[in-house]
């Protein structure tokens, strides 16, 4: 048991004074299960621990970032080595075109990429580029997939099979999202039938080949496939959203675990090794219509950070080693198991893609956004607060991953069972 996390509320109270909800990214402030934050003050493996001293078992890592968990001692020295040859250029270096060399190994179908500093760059300088290079206008995505808060994506669903939507945040203006159309995800039948009726129209289809945004929800096989026929079909590009997917389910990410090519991709999140990093990339037709080679103009004074570029390529080396997903999985597949006995008749739904799941408080399967919107959120709170009580930090909100990484121990992992059997009860 934890104990009281006075130091964290004094944190939160002052951080509050100066910053907007006294967080820098909206669901860390913790409203939604009910609490208030802790606040960190170091990470080692598959622990935190915050500025109460309380040391906390991490299943949310960083939202996934930390395949090889917190603080890796090799990754860590290659950014301190970095740091001290200069922090920023603003001028190529090597290490740029290294790191670019060691993604496109893990993901051919990314011919030519380029680096940015986060998810949301990497998917809106995507469709940029797919817009160019299609000269049409509409993107497609789909309900509950979140590919960044750049305007044109925060978009709600409409009715039904799809509509050019309305934004779904304050401060975006209608003439943002009007090109943005919303299909349901998992629904073949509302693909087939959009593009039927407008395909030619269509720039781009984004997706999150499993969603991991709306808590880890798996593509149909017919479903997934279904993307790349109807964009084949209608001279559409395909972007596939790796941003938490890439390098997590497979060394080549969701499409090398479902043998899917994609157009154009995104990566983020383990591709900088903790440091803020991402990438956009595709065939090498498609690139060429970006700037300075075309006329689709991207830039960013960070990007290509050379610390970024230091840990990148120090944990890419890393996963690439014989066996390591083997690894992961099979320990990924014992824990699943004995969590699925935990669970059964007790009104939760687990869904999992590799090392990544999601309890739903339903009583139902959960196979689309629509689905999720039935889970027990109150409940989900309540095994939220006596999952920390118990010194075990699960991603804050029920629409969200856990992960699982090279360091979450048996041992770890049989205490985090146990505290899952009497959080439930």
């Amino acid at each position: 048991m934890i104990k009281e996390r006075l130091l964290s509320a004094a944190a939160f109270e002052r951080a509050q004074q100066v910053i907007p909800g006294g967080v820098n990214s909206p669901v860390r402030a913790l409203r939604s299960v009910g609490t208030t934050p802790l606040f960190v003050k170091e990470a080692k493996g598959a622990y935190i621990t915050d500025i109460d001293d309380n040391r906390i078992i991490d299943f949310c890592m960083s939202w996934g970032v930390f395949i090889l968990g917190h603080n890796n001692g090799r990754v860590s020295q290659a950014a301190v080595d970095a740091v001290g040859r200069g922090s920023s250029y603003g001028i190529p270096c090597e290490n740029e075109t290294i790191l670019a060399e060691k993604v496109r190994e893990a993901f051919p179908t990314m011919e030519r990429l380029r680096f940015v500093n986060s998810g949301t760059e990497a998917t809106m300088s995507a469709i940029r580029v797919a817009r160019g290079y299609t000269g049409r206008d509409i993107l497609v995505k789909f309900e509950g997939n979140y590919h960044g808060h750049a305007d044109h994506l925060l978009v709600a669903a409409g009715s039904g099979v799809a509509n050019i939507s309305n934004a779904s945040s304050a401060g975006v203006p209608d003439g943002f999202v009007k090109y943005t159309a919303v299909l349901p995800y998992n629904d073949t039948e509302a693909l087939r039938r959009f593009f039927s009726e407008h395909g030619h129209e269509v720039a781009a289809l984004i997706i999150e080949p499993v969603a991991c945004n709306m808590g880890v929800v798996v593509p149909d096989e017919d479903f997934l496939k279904a993307t790349r026929e109807v964009t084949k079909q209608y001279g559409v590009v395909l972007i596939f959203d790796e941003v938490i997917t890439g390098f997590r389910l497979a060394f080549g990410g969701a499409q090398q675990r479902f043998g899917i090519k994609p157009d154009m991709t995104t990566v983020g999140k383990i591709v900088g090794g903790g440091f803020p990093a991402a990438a956009f990339g595709g065939r090498a037709d498609i690139m060429q219509v970006l700037a300075p080679e075309g006329p689709v103009y991207q830039a960013g004074t960070l990007s290509g950070n050379p610390v970024a570029m230091a840990a990148g390529i120090e944990t890419l080396t890393q996963l690439s080693h014989p066996g390591f997903y083997e690894t992961l999985e099979r320990r990924s597949d014992a824990f699943i198991a004995r969590l699925e006995e935990i669970i059964a008749g007790k009104g939760i739904q687990l869904n999992r893609c590799g090392s990544m799941f999601t309890l739903f408080f339903n009583d139902s399967p959960v196979r689309n956004f629509r689905n999720t919107q039935r889970s027990d959120q109150q409940r989900f709170a309540r095994y939220f607060r006596n999952m920390l009580s118990r010194g075990i930090y699960v991603s804050p909100s029920q629409f969200e991953g856990n992960f699982i990484s090279e360091l979450h121990t048996d041992e770890i992992l049989d205490y985090v069972l146990e505290s899952i059997a009497q959080s439930i009860d």
